[in-house]
């Protein structure tokens, strides 16, 4: 079973990275951001977690206002730098761990979490400005991680209490996975500073010395508090140390502080702490029940027959292929498609299954490989078939054969005003 070994608390202000990329380990003004982070990096290479799930926010990087979610669950293969504007850092990408992201993402789910998921995103210094001083990384990184992205900077927010809950329920998500990993918690953001205004410079060290007191010993206490008094606390910028509290909420009820640090150089108060749990794990009884609550909404689904739920671990393992076909709605995309087929199939880095099942518009083989039924009515579309073609297909029926069942013999697609020729009545290949 997994096992959650401890919790990482550190502020992700750029200055850490800064700092990092030109090598001010000796400089004064920056050497004690390197001191607090030593016991971090013994720790880690002490405990050997196998997984950090970091709680981090983008700071409208690679999130954009256009979609803005509260919680936000990274499930993909592989996470790179993102591009703040001056070129990526340069950290090589780290690795996902998309099986017990998704695992956690069903749990979430399961306890009423409204969660979104995302993959092939970079991660700005909320995740790496702390990352990079936290763990070795030259050729690879030691660990593997699950980003876990809080919509914090867009009003509503979640309450300080969600997130203390969203922590609890990360305990019994992450406990409950039934292979045997070790993962470290990693809170980041904070401690108080605002960067925005009139009031662009507020810091308030005692309360930030408060608010480690309390995060330690009465978590409670915090999560009581409202946005407002978080931010004529510690800045409304600061007010994302609610972050902080979902990692809290996902270690015991009491935990050992083995390190605290904390330093305020410039516009934010740096801290980096480690928490360990004294509870053991949950009760096997209760992981049981839990795995249950999480199976029963598609419990029987798998028996239906020729029925394939479109799960988190099906759109990791075909995200290329459903991205290449979702790329189909932009005209250009779908001309140079319709020009050279081969060429788009090279330019987006198709294996030869993937090339294979759009050349031969093998429509169930698509549905089987992981491709979801919304995409393949696009490249319907764009060739010119019919959904109605497309699901006797998927049947292993002819189209006369397919109408029988139907009431009337419509044919239609999504193909909008540019659509070339519809040509439905072309003779067809024998279904696959």
């Amino acid at each position: 079973m997994a096992q959650i070994i401890g919790g990482i608390a550190a502020s992700h202000t750029p200055t850490i990275g800064f700092a990092f990329d030109r090598d001010k380990r000796n400089d004064p003004v920056w050497a004690p951001i390197f001191e607090a982070f030593e016991p971090v990096q013994a720790w880690i290479a002490e405990r050997k977690p196998d997984v950090l799930l970091l709680i981090y926010n983008d700071h409208v990087t690679s999130f954009f206002f256009d979609h803005y979610s509260a919680f936000t669950l990274g499930v993909g293969e592989q996470w790179a730098v993102a591009d703040e504007g001056g070129g990526a850092r340069d950290l090589p990408p780290i690795q996902g761990h998309p099986a017990l992201a998704a695992h956690i993402g069903q749990s979430l789910m399961s306890e009423e979490f409204d969660m979104s998921f995302f993959q092939d995103r970079g991660l700005d210094h909320g995740c790496f400005s702390p990352l990079s001083v936290m763990c070795p990384h030259e050729p690879d990184w030691p660990v593997q991680l699950v980003p876990l992205q809080m919509g914090v900077l867009q009003f509503p927010i979640p309450s300080a209490r969600r997130c203390y809950k969203l922590g609890q329920a990360l305990r019994r998500a992450i406990e409950s996975y039934p292979e045997d990993l070790k993962v470290a918690i990693v809170a980041t953001g904070g401690l108080s500073h605002q960067v925005h205004g009139e009031r662009a410079g507020f810091n308030n060290p005692e309360w930030d010395a408060r608010f480690l007191d309390l995060f330690e010993s009465d978590p409670e206490s915090l999560a009581d508090i409202s946005h407002a008094e978080y931010a004529a606390l510690g800045g409304l910028e600061g007010a994302e140390v609610i972050m902080w509290l979902v990692m809290r909420g996902a270690l015991a009820a009491q935990v050992r502080c083995q390190h605290r640090a904390y330093y305020l150089p410039s516009m934010t108060g740096i801290a980096a702490a480690i928490y360990e749990p004294v509870e053991q794990a949950l009760p096997p009884a209760v992981l049981q029940r839990h795995r249950a609550q999480m199976a029963a909404q598609l419990a029987g689904a798998e028996a239906l027959e020729g029925t394939h739920p479109f799960t988190l671990a099906r759109s990791v393992k075909a995200y290329r292929l459903n991205q290449f076909l979702h790329g189909l709605v932009k005209p250009a995309v779908r001309a140079a498609f319709l020009a050279d087929q081969e060429l788009a199939f090279e330019q987006a880095g198709l294996t030869v299954d993937e090339r294979a099942l759009v050349r031969n518009r093998d429509w169930r083989g698509l549905i089987h490989y992981g491709v979801i039924f919304f995409m393949l009515e696009k490249l319907g579309a764009v060739i010119g078939v019919s959904n109605l073609h497309i699901y006797a297909a998927m049947r292993g029926e002819s189209l006369e054969v397919f109408q029988r069942s139907r009431n009337t013999k419509a044919l239609y697609s999504v193909a909008g005003k540019d659509a070339g020729p519809l040509d439905w009545n072309q003779p067809e290949k024998s279904a696959t």
